[in-house]
């Protein structure tokens, strides 16, 4: 006769501990305590063994009745329920270590290690903290597609659908790490290509006109806030570096005496060394800088602390003390200052201009080719650019193309 729910309640601790048999091998073993094992005998080659299923009431009759009769099933198979269990375990152990966020950690710690870019890392982290409440806890060979998309599809419902694409694209860098490092089979990221509206191309603002760039330049010689900011103010319309690799620069990277600052690799946005010829304003405007190696390694600390660089913040905040609204005039605006201008004069060689805003090649043909750094023109241009952005600071007329003048063909 099977046990019944009524007995197993009723079921009281003794000096040893008993069994309360019911069917297919199936027992309770009621321990001195009072508490109720599930247990389950059977023999497997000849062997007898034994399997634990759980604890009442945790787990009820009807569900100890069920796990026996899938481990009989097994048995019916010629498998053993008691190692298919420890597989099983083993699995569960895999799958709650490969989980998204700890597969997403690892990538992370990885990419640092490998020299990512500080400002690059950090997006990459805030981005994929977005994931984490969603799918962070699923183990990553388990998600579907469907479930990613559920989380980019929040972005979209709020119009933020670059947002949405960055972040499909960071989730499928951790996939393809999973299926490299053996934790997953597929990239679900890649099924999701087409399903998410394509984001509107923005530029950032910018002046671009000579008459609005030397209003600018006077704005800024009359910058009244901290003199590092004013100095990086100053600083970055002569060497147009993206804000962040003006943020992180050191001073071990600027060979002074050669005029030349030389950015690793590890901090530019296209993963190669980056050279900029210093001008003779740009050195002069470094040389107002403290520098005091013990004290911070950054040409421009943070002003809390000066283990860090100053805040990303920091040059378009002064823009907007200045009066110029983030539609007009951004840190990375003096990028497409330099570029508008310079090539609109007709002097340059536009791969020297690119090659000087360290801009990537799109076509790969070209790009094979084009592996010239245009070093000696590059110099020159960017004496030539200090000596136009004095000009128009001191309201002079921009100079003008003269014909024949073309230094390139």
């Amino acid at each position: 006769m099977g046990l019944t729910a009524v007995a197993i309640k009723a079921a009281k601790g003794r000096d040893k501990q008993y069994k309360m048999s019911d069917s297919g091998g199936l027992y309770l073993l009621v321990t001195p305590s009072g508490r109720r094992y599930w247990r389950m005998n059977y023999r497997f080659l000849g062997k007898g063994k034994t399997l634990a299923f759980g604890i009442w009431p945790d787990l009820d009759l009807a569900g100890a009745r069920a796990k026996r009769d899938d481990a009989r099933r097994l048995l019916a198979t010629g498998q053993d329920p008691a190692e298919q269990a420890r597989l099983d375990k083993a699995a569960a152990s895999v799958a709650a270590a490969n989980t998204f966020r700890a597969v997403a950690e690892e990538w992370l710690a990885k990419v640092e290690k490998e020299g990512l870019a500080p400002a690059t890392l950090k997006k990459n982290r805030w981005l994929l903290d977005f994931s984490y409440q969603s799918i962070g806890h699923r183990p990553i060979a388990e998600i579907k597609p469907f479930e990613l998309l559920t989380l980019l599809r929040k972005f979209e419902s709020k119009g933020k659908h670059e947002t949405a694409h960055r972040l499909r694209s960071i989730c499928g860098q951790v996939f393809r790490y999973a299926i490299a490092t053996v934790r997953a089979d597929h990239d679900v990221s890649a099924d999701l290509r087409g399903a998410l509206i394509t984001p509107k191309v923005t530029h950032r603002a910018a002046i671009t006109t000579p008459t609005e760039v030397g209003a600018l330049l006077r704005a800024i010689e009359g910058y009244e806030g901290h003199p590092s900011t004013l100095a990086a103010l100053r600083l970055l319309p002569h060497i147009f570096v993206r804000p962040g690799e003006l943020r992180y620069a050191e001073w071990k990277e600027f060979d002074l005496d050669n005029a030349v600052w030389t950015i690793p690799e590890s901090k530019m946005k296209m993963r190669r060394v980056h050279k900029v010829p210093l001008s003779r304003q740009a050195l002069e405007i470094i040389a107002t800088l403290e520098h005091d190696a013990s004290l911070s390694r950054f040409l421009f600390p943070s002003l809390r602390s000066a283990s860090r660089p100053m805040s990303e913040n920091t040059i378009n905040g002064a823009l907007r003390r200045l009066g110029y609204a983030k539609d007009e005039m951004t840190g990375h605006g003096f990028r497409a200052m330099a570029s508008t201008l310079l090539n609109e004069m007709g002097r340059w060689n536009p791969d020297a201009i690119e090659r000087q805003l360290a801009h990537a090649e799109g076509n790969a043909v070209r790009r094979a080719y084009a592996r010239g750094e245009y070093w000696d023109e590059r110099v020159q241009m960017m004496q030539f650019w200090s000596d136009e952005l004095d000009r128009l600071r001191k309201n002079f007329e921009p100079v003008k193309l003269v014909v024949g003048e073309r230094r390139w063909s």
